[in-house]
């Protein structure tokens, strides 16, 4: 009985990455021109909403994307990243914001998603495309407010966590 679960197990994997190794085109299902609303949630604050565009196209360098946002109505907030292959067979990218700064991004599925600490706040941000909708989320942790737990046991370790203090949320729709 349990060689036959193992057996289960194991046909349940492969199918699992073989359906995962089929659906995954990253980052073609992301190329284009993306509109929509971006909502900006602090705890205890009303909501806020913006607009926000995302434009993905190949670049002039081979395998090179452009990853250009544009934050709000007027198009007066422009960020013309560059999103460059590192190691495509571990989902490896990143982020080149042209300036010194690049940001690590992984994909896993139909996400690309990255984390990244600057001046004491961290962002972890995810990207996601499914049913011809792009989803954005963004979370704010502060490092400097964690809270420990545990007794530092190998049963109980000691365990920091940190509170979000900002989330975006939007869902950007296709324009060509």
């Amino acid at each position: 009985m349990i060689n036959m679960r193992k057996i289960l197990l194991l046909i349940s994997c492969l199918y699992a990455l073989n359906s995962f190794a089929q659906t995954n085109s990253f980052p073609a299902d992301f190329i284009g021109h993306w509109k929509g609303k971006i909502q900006w949630m602090v705890a205890g604050k009303p909501t806020t909403e913006f607009s926000a565009q995302l434009n993905i196209e190949p670049a002039d360098t081979a395998g090179q994307y452009t990853w250009t946002i544009i934050y709000g109505d007027d198009q007066k907030d422009i960020r013309p990243y560059l999103l460059k292959p590192l190691d495509t067979a571990k989902g490896h990218w990143v982020v080149d914001e042209r300036d010194g700064i690049v940001l690590d991004s992984y994909v896993h599925g139909n996400n690309i998603h990255g984390a990244f600490t600057v001046q004491g706040t961290t962002l972890v941000d995810n990207y996601s495309v499914e049913n011809g909708k792009l989803t954005i989320e963004f979370f704010t942790i502060k490092l400097d407010q964690k809270t420990s737990s545990g007794k530092g046991t190998e049963e109980t370790p000691f365990v920091n966590s940190y509170p979000i203090v900002v989330y975006h949320k939007g869902v950007l729709t296709k324009l060509d």
